[in-house]
């Protein structure tokens, strides 16, 4: 049997009974460690902190959902020879998941970046089995993510150590300023009129930091499709609240969206990036300011920008 054939297969028993063992290879040609991160928003906090000393893979692009994401065998290849893994936990990956379960459990350094969080940072919506993943609304609750990640990078590369926790600091204090000028902006709307209808909930964290009514058609995950009775409670729910604009988002399909604008009569507002930031180094304009929504600070503050644009008087 092909080496790439039988490891793909230890991986896929990974999921199942097996195991999968780690590869030998686990840098690159520079001698850089091998690390990965699941989505785009956790990539590009350790991008921030690993800088030029790691060699990073993030297995999610721009507008791919994580809810729906399915790992293939290239992932698996990248998953099994990396040195250091971060995810975001709380089953935002889905079956992943299990994989990097299994993976920590061979004694892997894989990091669930909410895993220093708190009970009384999370969300627990009503029906829902685990905590609302999408943390990363509330730059603030974002901020407190980043331990795992540079607890983890130190443990691959520990003569880098220090290097790590001065940058890890620098993120830090620039996320939390990117935290106060958000809530500056979002104060600026009236609030009766802080009503955020989106597609799913991925903005109940945003919501609670900047003070938003929160409203998703569907839940927490884009699992399941939102049905004829949640479009119909969604258009009364506008119309009752005179409620201005609603959101697509950039990892969720617009056509649900769109009818729901149609039947209530309210406008669509520009995209949100909800799930995952935008394709690195094409800026995106919002009221006369351009952003790098592949950042996460560009992200935000192109988020914050529309939200207030479209809901202001």
């Amino acid at each position: 049997m092909p080496p790439a054939l039988r490891f793909f297969l230890s991986c896929l028993a990974l999921l199942g009974l097996g195991g999968c063992e780690p590869s030998s290879s686990n840098g690159n040609s520079e001698g850089r460690p091998a690390v990965v991160a699941t989505t785009t928003m956790i990539a590009d906090m350790v991008r921030e902190i690993g800088g030029d000393d790691i060699s990073l893979t993030a297995l999610m692009g721009a507008g791919v959902d994580p809810h729906l994401y399915k790992a293939s065998a290239e992932d698996a290849q990248k998953l099994g020879t990396a040195k250091a893994i971060f995810y975001n936990g709380l089953m935002l990956e889905g079956r992943m998941s299990e994989l990097l379960d299994r993976l920590a459990a061979q004694g892997r350094v894989v990091h669930a970046v909410t895993a220093k969080l708190g009970e009384g940072d999370l969300i627990h919506p009503q029906g829902a089995t685990h905590a609302d993943p999408h943390v990363w609304g509330d730059a603030q609750l974002w901020s407190k993510c980043l331990e795992p990640v540079v607890e983890g990078l130190s443990r691959i590369l520990p003569d880098k150590a220090g290097v790590f926790a001065e940058r890890g600091q620098k993120w830090k204090a620039a996320t939390l300023a990117l935290h106060d000028w958000a809530k500056a902006e979002t104060a600026k709307i009236p609030v009766e009129q802080r009503v955020l209808i989106t597609s799913h909930d991925a903005f109940n964290y945003f919501g609670r930091a900047y003070g938003f009514q929160v409203v998703g058609v569907q839940g927490i995950s884009t699992v399941s499709e939102a049905g004829l009775a949640d479009v119909a409670k969604t258009v009364d729910f506008i119309k009752s609240k005179g409620v201005k604009a609603i959101f697509v988002e950039s990892s969720v399909p617009h056509a649900t969206i769109e009818r729901i604008a149609k039947d209530s009569g309210a406008k669509l507002g520009r995209e949100l990036f909800s799930d995952a930031l935008g394709t690195p180094g094409e800026p995106v304009a919002v009221e006369g300011q351009t952003y790098d929504c592949g950042t996460y600070e560009g992200m935000l503050r192109s988020n914050v920008i529309a939200i207030r644009t479209a809901l202001s008087p």
